[in-house]
């Protein structure tokens, strides 16, 4: 008996967007008006490359950026959530696919000393160079076209339950819990067993929701959160049975 937790991360774990929610470092806490109009559909990644040559250019530095990113608030009750999860972690594997990037997700997750609960975090590469500019990379190139480019969530779970397999190591269920459109192609890949939990009121329950209406339904069971607490509620039973 053991279970796959698979997490996004801006406005599940964390109430805000992380990438956006760093340009409260920027001069004016704004950016200029070309760079925010500069962003192309499907390329965020490019797009927040330039945010952060922006702040570097104005001499944000790399531990002010720090400072401002740990005082993200948490989702409501995602607090409690981890630590439920980490206290339970023989049932639970736990891993994070996110489009945000490896600096702010790290940063924010060790702050609340949260990193000892995620076995694994999928997100795009970010480092600094030498001339203390954040940099950021696309995660990975795939073929899928409703995904962003630099990120198929579908495929980073597939290579992820293919790998565990390897080691011996197979599901009871897949508990998928998201927020966003990028959530759906996933969630589209969960089975019967599995139970996909989209946040109330965003993009991914209203593209669940469209589909069910459209006769084309997701294959797995669909539960709505609006605070964490719910996801806890759930994965007692879940724990229970």
């Amino acid at each position: 008996m053991k279970f796959l937790l698979v997490f996004d991360f801006d406005h599940t774990i964390i109430d805000e967007n992380s990438d956006t929610w760093i340009v409260k470092c920027a001069p004016e806490k704004k950016l200029p008006n070309g760079l925010r109009n500069s962003y192309q559909p499907g390329h965020w990644t490019e797009y927040m490359g330039r945010v952060f040559v922006y702040l570097g250019d104005n001499g944000i530095k790399e531990d002010e950026m720090k400072r401002t990113m740990t005082t993200i608030p948490f989702t409501a009750g995602m607090v409690d959530l981890l630590g439920f999860i980490g206290e339970n972690k023989e049932l639970f594997d736990c891993i994070i696919v996110s489009d945000s990037n490896t600096v702010f997700i790290d940063w924010i997750l060790k702050a609340a000393d949260f990193h000892k609960v995620f076995d694994e975090v999928f997100t795009n590469p970010a480092a600094f160079s030498s001339a203390g500019y954040l940099t950021v990379q696309n995660f990975h190139a795939h073929h899928c076209a409703k995904c962003p480019k630099n990120l198929c969530k579908r495929k980073v779970l597939k290579e992820y339950l293919d790998k565990q397999l390897e080691r011996g190591v197979s599901y009871t269920q897949i508990v998928y819990i998201g927020d966003g459109g990028n959530d759906l192609c996933p969630v589209m890949f969960l089975k019967k067993d599995d139970i996909a939990m989209p946040r109330r009121g965003y993009t991914l329950e209203k593209k669940i929701s469209q589909l069910a209406q459209d006769l084309s339904p997701v294959e797995c069971s669909v539960l709505v959160w609006s605070s964490a607490t719910d996801i806890m509620s759930y994965l007692k039973l879940l724990i229970k049975e």
